[in-house]
């Protein structure tokens, strides 16, 4: 039997047939968005029925559906996500009526992503793991003894909404101080083009060609290894606030493994030098073992088939 993964972006809607947790086939579709639920589940049965007829599998011979969106699934399928214009849509009331002898899960991304390194990346082997995503945003999921973790309502393990400091600007949700602001991509972003405002006379500048809209974390990433100045600040105060990000984490869950995902990521060597001392310099029990603080294994993968093992 097969399963098929769905993971729902901004841009595109990804879908993937998963045998023993392995993903054979992909196929893309752009993502209309109406905020009619109707168009989304005229999508997603579209995308379903073409990737299975493009590889000869009937659509009895599939066990299970899921499907990651980038929002707040409550426990009782219903999403709500801003950047497709649903609120409060009953998701999976739907999928069921189109789907009705398959089961179907819907999740948060997030948490979807947690769950495929869970059982096949990072996390695999582990009895309790957090994942820390770091990209436009910051997302998270936390899955003990293989359930994923999201709360009496669904909205659970929001990482990126943690408290961890006072920051020069409100969070999107109106809140101040919120993990995403300090370590998301966008985040670092923002914090250079602070700096280069107060002093453009440094390389990053230059590299960006004058023009800050064109500035990515991976130039600071860059930079970073070569000690410009600017750099070095943005990416120190990055690690600062990534390390108390996770020392709240360990405070409250001390899981087993704590795994960090997203286009950050990839700079791996930078973000865990020496990361596991800093966390430990914001616990109360500085001498003890913490987590083991690793580098997620899936990158554009991990949406399919963390949504196939829902």
């Amino acid at each position: 039997m097969y399963r098929i993964g769905i993971d729902i972006g901004g841009m595109s809607i990804k879908a993937g047939i998963v045998k023993d947790g392995e993903i054979i086939s992909t196929k893309t579709k752009v993502t209309r968005i109406d905020g009619v639920l109707d168009t989304l589940i005229d999508d997603l049965s579209d995308l379903i029925n073409g990737i299975l007829n493009e590889n000869g599998i009937e659509i009895d011979k599939v066990e299970k559906i899921g499907v990651g969106f980038p929002g707040v699934v409550t426990n009782k399928g219903y999403v709500t996500c801003v950047n497709l214009k649903l609120i409060n849509q009953p998701v999976l009331d739907k999928l069921n009526d189109k789907f009705k002898n398959i089961k179907v899960s819907i999740a948060n991304d997030a948490n979807v992503a947690a769950l495929a390194e869970y059982r096949h990346g990072s996390m695999k082997g582990f009895e309790s793991g957090v994942m820390i995503t770091l990209g436009t945003g910051v997302g998270g999921g936390v899955v003990i003894n293989d359930r994923l973790i999201s709360g009496a309502n669904g909205i659970g393990a929001e990482l990126g909404h943690l408290i961890i400091g006072e920051n020069y600007y409100d969070c999107n949700c109106g809140n101040n101080g919120c993990f995403e602001t300090f370590c998301s991509a966008t985040a670092i972003i923002n914090y250079a083009k602070k700096l280069i405002e107060e002093n453009k006379d440094c390389k990053l500048y230059q590299v960006c060609e004058g023009n800050l809209d064109n500035l990515t974390a991976k130039m600071v990433f860059d930079l970073y290894k070569e000690k410009d100045e600017i750099s070095v600040e943005v990416i120190n105060r990055f690690k600062k606030y990534l390390a108390i990000g996770i020392a709240n984490i360990v405070n409250f869950i001390d899981p087993d493994v704590v795994s960090i995902g997203g286009g950050v990521s990839n700079a791996s060597n930078i973000i865990l030098d020496n990361l596991s001392d800093e966390v430990k310099k914001h616990l109360p029990f500085k001498e003890s073992n913490i987590c083991d603080i690793v580098i997620a294994k899936f990158k554009n993968d991990a949406g399919i088939l963390g949504a196939s093992e829902l």
